[in-house]
């Protein structure tokens, strides 16, 4: 399976993530939202973004990994981020990076959305993060 990330250049270029992502893969895993929590269920981070969205992106490794796949495999990502200002990416980034260093992958990713919400499923919980990845 192969998947090409796109950044065409009719479209604005974000360091953060490719605007596009297409695929040959058959097998197709949805991973629900996943949030600042460890497998015992314990909230990590309290009033952290960066702290959060690093625990997030482990999850999300945990979960993948379980189905046989790998953060590169994903071609789409939506985070929800509890009252999103622009300021906040470089929380978001610094998380990103140390879940990457922490698994010792490349921070790339797939076509992201973003979305600020007033809150989550918890008080406390600042970021979720749900993907979908393919597999041959």
């Amino acid at each position: 399976m192969t998947t090409q990330l796109l950044n065409p250049a009719a479209l604005p270029h974000v360091p953060i993530y490719h605007q596009v992502a297409v695929t040959d893969g058959a097998r197709t895993i949805y991973v629900a939202g996943q949030v600042a929590v460890d497998a015992d269920g314990t909230r990590i981070g309290d009033g952290d973004l960066a702290a959060q969205v690093a625990q997030v992106y482990l999850n999300l490794h945990a979960a993948l990994a379980a189905a046989g796949a790998r953060l590169s495999d994903l071609v789409k990502v939506t985070a929800y981020l509890v009252d999103w200002r622009p300021e906040k990416m470089a929380d978001v980034r610094d998380g990103m990076e140390r879940a990457a260093r922490a698994l010792g992958v490349e921070v790339s990713l797939p076509p992201l959305t973003g979305v600020g919400v007033a809150a989550l499923a918890e008080p406390g919980l600042l970021v979720e993060v749900d993907g979908v990845a393919v597999l041959p």
